[in-house]
């Protein structure tokens, strides 16, 4: 980042002339971004990057000559770089897509594969977000879940289920959120409390973020759909593009969907969520803001407190994006910040303690 002006410049990777033309428009509509250089295969941006000193890349996954899964894991271990993922949402491949966030793309916007350029457009606001969080993002934290960092716990065999599912744990993240989210459920032993997840990511992708973390958590995760309850053990995750709040059924806790307009720019937002969860849960909930730009999830979070939550930050060191917990914490919304790999500790003390 151009230090004393404060830009950030930008390399384009797109085979679409009209998504590079498209992105270049929008991003330099903001006086705070340059863009430095488009490319449309890895070849010409490996030509580009020697004369050129990007903040950050935009990059498409399917191109001629080289994919970008291949050149995000050589530029990730040659010379790191923030990349925000910028492909088509086609279900065929969010997968790829989302194994480009685990070898270190720190975001995804979306295009379709009609209507290119007023998809783009209509996504403005999300594209420079996308950018800026991108361009603060501290590359190259990635972190692996060390045994001793695992929950052996197990809850008291005493409890019931009806008494455990009382217990709700809520989560938001945003930028670098997915890494850390999948650190944070690998750690949380399989009889936990049931979790309820927003993350900032498009429509389509949650899914099949969600059936990746099934397949590596000891706890079951799920896409959440409209009135399923939320059970000890298991995780449900906001779908992309809908709004997710917590409920009461009689005894149960379930949750509902909503499209809704954004809050805090954001749908799903993670205000929503720790909203209903304050009102709903209040003491027997815990709230956890992780890593990611902006401050959506500070007044929920701040709610949940009032209400008698028990709330933790990600602390600075340990987040990609330390912007949301920094918020909180700013505004008392959290009783504890601590580092991605003890947040689970936390967590199950709190709850094997009340």
């Amino acid at each position: 980042m151009d230090e004393v002006n404060g830009i950030i410049r930008v390399l384009i990777i797109d085979d679409s002339a009209v998504v590079r033309q498209t992105l270049s428009d929008i991003l330099e509509s903001d006086t705070l971004i340059e863009v430095v250089g488009t490319a449309s295969d890895p070849y010409r941006a490996v030509e580009k990057l020697r004369t050129v000193k990007p903040d950050v890349i935009t990059l498409d996954v399917e191109m001629p000559r080289m994919d970008g899964l291949t050149f995000l894991r050589k530029l990730m271990a040659q010379a790191p770089i923030p990349v925000v993922i910028c492909s088509s949402l086609t279900g065929a491949g969010t997968d790829t897509q989302i194994r480009a966030l685990e070898y270190g793309a720190v975001d995804i916007i979306t295009k379709p594969v009609l209507g290119t350029r007023q998809f783009l457009e209509e996504s403005r606001v999300r594209i420079l977000d996308a950018v800026k969080g991108a361009a603060r993002a501290r590359i190259g934290r990635q972190q692996a879940v060390p045994a001793a960092a695992i929950v052996q716990r197990k809850l008291p065999a005493t409890q019931s289920l009806s008494e455990t599912t009382e217990k709700v744990i809520a989560v938001g993240a945003s930028t670098g959120g997915t890494e850390a989210i999948r650190i944070l459920l690998s750690s949380l032993p399989e009889d936990c409390p049931g979790i309820l997840i927003v993350q900032h990511m498009p429509e389509g992708f949650t899914r099949s973020f969600a059936e990746r973390l099934n397949s590596l958590c000891r706890i079951n995760v799920k896409e959440a759909e409209d009135g399923d309850s939320l059970l000890r053990g298991h995780a449900l995750i906001a779908p992309g593009n809908r709004h997710m709040r917590l409920r009461r059924s009689g005894a149960r806790y379930v949750v509902g969907l909503e499209d809704g307009p954004l809050v805090s720019r954001h749908r799903p937002s993670v205000n929503v969520l720790f909203r209903s969860v304050a009102r709903y849960a209040g003491a027997n909930a815990i709230g956890v803001i992780l890593t990611g730009m902006g401050s959506d999830g500070t007044e929920g979070l701040l709610e949940m407190r009032e209400a008698g939550a028990y709330t933790i930050g990600q602390d600075e060191h340990s987040s990609v994006v330390y912007g949301m917990p920094r918020e909180a914490w700013h505004r008392g919304a959290v009783e504890k910040q601590a580092g991605l790999v003890e947040i689970s500790g936390f967590i199950m003390r709190h709850v094997s303690n009340n």
